[in-house]
């Protein structure tokens, strides 16, 4: 096998343990954790990695191929960027190095609303392919202005998050100052002094705010009153009324991301929804749920031909895909795996992890004699 990656950082855990080392402790936590006693956070990988696929040795294999086309797009591999909110915090300019990376690759990069990067920059840097994730504004001029810059950049894909109504109960965020409204204190201080390139790179590229808000941020606002203008101004509940302007005013495909039950999976289908990202936020939103894979097998069982489902949450490897895949996601999303190797790397982070993910996922297919993703599911051993 010709390995074109560094062979210092084979797996995510290897960058995880780097990027551990090179960033503040605050930043790390907020990227690692999860909410309340972080179960959820650890079911979603230890029950994905209940599932076994069977290999079928005698054939006649032609070799695997990696391509996947999702909404008429053929993408080199079937899996892509998650959103991930405050990226710039946790690695100075992590998101532009990740949609580089992504676009490089061929592979979806998708935009958080509460990232350190705005549209237009994800525009450029991906030639018009980025995806764009709308954390819903509670006031219609501030949501349709946001949809109508993600129209006029060419994003071809919109993505409505559904699964933050509240925010998440994380303990480690409220020790760090990182709750909203954010503050700075002396232990987080500390630990910047303690991670010189982390800081250097931060001055660099300047403090991170929530570029693509900035037009609709009053000048001058210190942490308390950001905090109480992003608390107004957003609202992460959705329903019926709130989603179907959006569907008719966004005229490209339209995905609902955080779906973890066949009855949102329904009125997704029901109110025109083009595809679902089954998904419980990384585990960071309700510590009392399933962990993804498991609504994901029912979902994809049921409602496949109806609607596209792919799936984010608990996936480190390529065996971890393919585990995903077999048992019915059309596509795959990871976040904290990209921005462990932009933590541990740099500005080399993206390229990396995607690569090293591509080499895991062809073994395994190659292992498996299985020439294509969708035959994946044939591998599948059934419990």
């Amino acid at each position: 096998m010709a390995l074109s990656f560094d062979t210092r950082y084979p797996s995510v855990d290897d960058l995880r343990d780097k990027a551990q080392k090179r960033i503040p402790r605050f930043a790390f936590e907020y990227l690692d954790g999860g909410c309340n006693e972080d179960i959820n956070l650890h079911r979603n990988t230890s029950e994905l990695r209940e599932i076994t696929l069977k290999p079928r040795y005698i054939k006649d294999f032609k070799g695997s191929t990696l391509k996947t086309t999702l909404f008429g797009h053929e993408y080199d591999a079937p899996f892509g960027v998650a959103p991930v909110g405050l990226q710039g915090l946790m690695w100075p300019n992590s998101p532009e190095i990740l949609a580089k990376a992504a676009h490089k690759h061929n592979l979806p990069f998708i935009l958080s609303t509460v990232t350190t990067m705005d549209i237009e920059r994800a525009s450029e840097l991906t030639e018009g392919k980025a995806w764009f994730q709308l954390y819903n504004p509670a006031e219609d001029e501030v949501r349709f202005d946001i949809i109508d810059r993600a129209a006029a950049a060419d994003c071809p894909v919109l993505v409505l998050l559904c699964d933050v109504p509240t925010f998440g109960y994380r303990p480690r965020d409220f020790k760090n100052g990182l709750a909203l409204p954010p503050k700075m204190t002396l232990n987080n201080i500390l630990q910047i002094l303690g991670k010189p390139n982390w800081a250097i790179q931060t001055l660099k590229h300047g403090i991170p705010t929530f570029e693509t808000l900035r037009p609709y941020t009053p000048e001058g606002l210190n942490l308390k009153q950001l905090g109480k203008f992003m608390d107004k101004t957003f609202s992460g509940r959705l329903n019926e009324e709130r989603i179907k302007p959006i569907r008719d005013r966004w005229k490209g495909k339209l995905v609902l991301k955080g779906v973890a039950s066949e009855e949102d999976t329904e009125q997704a289908i029901r109110l025109g929804f083009d595809g679902i990202i089954v998904s419980n936020h990384g585990g960071r939103q309700l510590d009392a749920g399933e962990s993804t894979i498991a609504p994901l097998s029912r979902i994809a069982a049921k409602y496949k031909d109806q609607i596209t489902v792919m799936m984010d949450s608990g996936m480190r490897s390529g065996p971890d895909m393919a585990r995903a895949l077999a048992s019915g996601a059309e596509f795959t999303f990871m976040g904290r795996s990209f921005m462990y190797g932009a933590a541990a790397m740099g500005k080399k982070g993206g390229d990396h992890t995607m690569t090293i993910l591509k080499v895991q996922l062809q073994q395994i297919m190659d292992q498996l004699c299985c020439e294509n993703i969708q035959d994946l599911q044939q591998h599948l051993i059934k419990k």
